[in-house]
């Protein structure tokens, strides 16, 4: 019997929506977006609840560690608008490493990342949170290779900025463009693992050794 080909998705994840279709709480679920996923479909690392933007969904287990498991570490790319004027100092501070807590109670020194200040986002939709626009506040683009537990909500804090909103825009070259919030795209399988730059996936999912569904912290929202 010939397997079943594998679908791959992204969505734009809507704020106040957990990254996953079955919770024992009473909360909105990927299952409310507007989309007939196939059976198996499940979400590939996470954005909590409050952060939105970019979030892959597939019916193949093996690309969590493909993507966070790789030699090459892959690129994701987050807009973030953090209360009052950021200044230069506190983005060379973000971009070199700052202290974070972490798990345990100790310290991490997070690793150099690319921090930049932009415009706000044209393709955004508006929030809740920029009803006050004459308020003074900051658009960073931040991008990380690596994803401790809410680290970029935990960076801005400890530069003593509060994050007001948090969308992931891109993995590699596999972007959100200007899919609207709670939006559907479904990529075929050689385009997605070319956009995350990933090329041993046709000889990892072939392996039946390949180790599956690892225990990983949630990448870096």
């Amino acid at each position: 019997m010939t397997p079943t080909p594998h679908r791959y998705f992204i969505i734009n994840k809507p704020p106040n929506m957990v990254s996953q279709f079955v919770s024992s709480h009473d909360v909105r679920l990927l299952g409310a977006l507007d989309f007939e996923f196939p059976e198996g479909t499940h979400a590939v690392g996470r954005l909590d609840s409050l952060s939105e933007g970019l979030l892959i969904l597939t019916t193949n287990k093996r690309v969590t560690n493909l993507l966070f498991l790789g030699e090459v570490p892959h690129k994701r790319k987050y807009w973030v608008n953090v209360g009052h004027i950021v200044p230069p100092e506190t983005v060379e501070l973000l971009r070199t490493g700052i202290p974070i807590r972490v798990k345990g109670g100790g310290y991490y020194v997070t690793a150099p990342c690319e921090v930049e200040i932009i415009d706000r986002p044209a393709i955004l939709s508006k929030h809740k949170n920029e009803t006050q626009p004459d308020v003074p506040n900051t658009w960073l683009s931040i991008t990380l290779t690596e994803g401790k537990y809410h680290q970029v909500r935990k960076m801005v804090r400890e530069a003593n900025h509060r994050c007001r909103r948090l969308i992931r825009a891109s993995i590699e070259d596999l972007e959100l463009g200007d899919l609207p919030p709670g939006g559907v795209k479904e990529i075929e399988e050689e385009e997605f693992f070319r956009l995350l730059k990933i090329e041993n996936w046709k000889s990892a999912i072939s392996s039946d050794n390949f180790l599956l569904e690892p225990s990983i912290e949630n990448p870096a929202y």
